[in-house]
């Protein structure tokens, strides 16, 4: 199945992760805030000049900027 980048979901839309990638420290961090494979991630807002953008997870809502959700890969 084609994977493609976190920061592409439409408002309201959800996606398994299947993969982080980039600079290893970003990398850890993102899977230290729960970004791991097999999570479910919603977008559900952003912001006005359309970074950051606000995510739910594991039944919390994160904000990360675009740069760093380009680095999830999701299906």
């Amino acid at each position: 199945m084609p994977t493609r980048a976190l920061d592409s979901l439409a408002v309201g839309e959800a996606a398994r992760v299947t993969a982080v990638t980039g600079d290893a420290v970003i990398a850890i961090r993102l899977q230290e805030m729960g970004f791991v494979p097999g999570t479910t991630v919603r977008l559900v807002k952003l912001a006005p000049l359309g970074d950051p953008l606000q995510f739910e997870l594991r039944g919390y809502h994160i904000s990360l900027r675009r740069a760093e959700a380009s680095q999830v890969r999701i299906a």
